[in-house]
């Protein structure tokens, strides 16, 4: 008996470790979850929200900007279709033609999210990708994933390997649309990731941003009508400057999810809570959007290698001059930047320095920037060779120190400037004579004529 009691309290012990984090019933007892992000030493304090978990991310360095249990499994709702549009953009053109098949019009419940395609029509995929990201419609996500993979559940295994190409640890797909199923979760960190790479893309981002969307009758679709989109920062009825776009989410046990993306001053940010009371999520996603831009601030490095690498004075080195060896510098690597801190500098972090992943090229090593133990951003160091401009083999050429070549070149000149000077005074003194020369004959010929 005592054997099956131990076993039953293990197993449940396991599923609670597995399973979804139960959410927390009233918003005061979400807004009392701690921000770990604001128990950080000099760190902006961020504000309070009634998610059951949010995250700031900065898309381009990954840099966490925001961060309360961003690790925690909770239910996505239609959030998950970002990585839907995601999969079937990787998998699929835009121009492909999406056809409504039974099975997937029939699969959404009565009170599920719908745009009103019939089985049996048919969308090109770019309309399709609008009918899921603007309408959130889920008969045209699992169509999607038919016209995709020839199944739902092949279309699930390619968002749950590209969840793993991700990286993500606390993700598990079962479907397309985000209808709730137990072992269909994620978390605020690995959903900001997915919407990453989602607004990573053109056309995702151009269709994820459409505040509204008119379908046309075609001759595989009759109706004429437009979707509105329900996010609050698509449409401007919550305003955030520089807004990319987002998608929203629903469902009773996920509450209301809400992703957004918006970039302006250099930054690229995305903003996901999780399990909020509405319309709360628009308010406290505005408010995230607003910290992050407000309170930091992005330096990109390449360009300013000299704050971090010694100066090498390599002209003016008898041993390495111009032309005679090639110069080796280092540098950083394009687009690699750090996130600060209001009022923080690169001087005031800590460096670490590190070998480079096999997939970084020919990064000799990745410097890493930590604020009181907060990584920041890292970049990747790459050695440069400038080549001589001679080489001593092709044209057999002794090379000379920089040095004594400027002396001799202004010795030179010197002699040229002397030489012209001579030259000058001569041509006067000829002139001149001559001249002297022809007013004695002048002269002469005057008194002779007076005679």
């Amino acid at each position: 008996m005592k054997n099956i009691c131990f076993s039953f309290v293990c197993i449940l012990c396991a599923c609670l470790l597995l399973c979804p984090a139960v959410a927390y019933a009233t918003e005061d007892e979400r807004r009392s979850i701690p921000v770990e992000s604001n128990a950080i030493e000099d760190w902006p304090q961020g504000p309070v929200t009634g998610a059951r978990a949010a995250i700031v991310l900065e898309v381009e360095t990954g840099v966490i900007l925001y961060a309360k249990d961003i690790h925690a499994r909770l239910y996505p709702a239609s959030t998950t279709k970002l990585m839907t549009c995601l999969v079937a953009l990787e998998n699929a053109r835009l121009n492909d033609i999406v056809n409504f098949s039974y099975t997937a019009v029939d699969a959404v419940p009565a009170d599920g999210s719908r745009i009103g395609i019939e089985a049996g029509e048919a969308l090109t995929m770019e309309q399709a990708l609008y009918g899921i990201m603007v309408g959130s419609g889920n008969e045209v996500a699992n169509a999607v994933a038919e016209h995709v993979a020839g199944s739902m559940d092949a279309f699930v295994d390619l968002m749950n390997q590209r969840a793993q190409s991700l990286g993500l640890q606390d993700t598990h797909f079962t479907n397309a649309n985000g209808l709730h199923d137990p072992d269909h979760y994620t978390s605020a960190y690995d959903l900001a990731v997915i919407a990453s790479a989602f607004f990573d893309s053109v056309a995702l981002s151009r269709i994820g941003g459409t505040p509204s969307y008119h379908f046309t009758p075609t001759a595989t679709q009759p109706d004429d009508f437009w979707l509105r989109n329900k996010h609050r920062l698509i449409t401007g009825e919550v305003f955030v400057e520089g807004v990319i776009g987002g998608k929203t989410g629903f469902t009773d046990e996920a509450g209301e999810c809400l992703v957004t993306c918006a970039q302006r001053e250099g930054m690229k940010l995305v903003s996901v809570v999780l399990f909020e009371d509405s319309p709360s999520q628009f308010i406290d996603s505005q408010s995230l959007l607003e910290y992050g831009f407000h309170n930091f601030s992005k330096i990109t490095l390449a360009g300013k290698e000299e704050t971090v690498f010694p100066s090498m004075p390599a002209f003016f080195l008898p041993e390495r001059n111009l032309f005679e060896r090639p110069v080796t510098t280092l540098s950083f690597a394009q687009g690699d930047a750090l996130i600060l801190p209001a009022g923080a500098a690169v001087a005031d972090l800590t460096l670490s320095v590190a070998p480079p992943a096999e997939d970084a090229g020919e990064a000799l090593a990745v410097f890493s920037y930590d604020w009181n133990g907060i990584e920041v951003g890292d970049a990747h160091v790459f050695r440069d060779v400038s080549e001589p401009f001679f080489t001593g083999r092709a044209l057999h050429t002794r090379y000379i120190d920089l040095r004594i070549g400027v002396l001799v070149l202004l010795f030179g000149a010197l002699i040229a400037s002397t030489a012209v000077t001579a030259a000058h005074r001569t041509v006067i003194y000829f002139f001149g004579k001559e001249s002297r020369r022809r007013r004695r004959n002048i002269r002469r010929r005057k008194r002779n004529s007076r005679m």
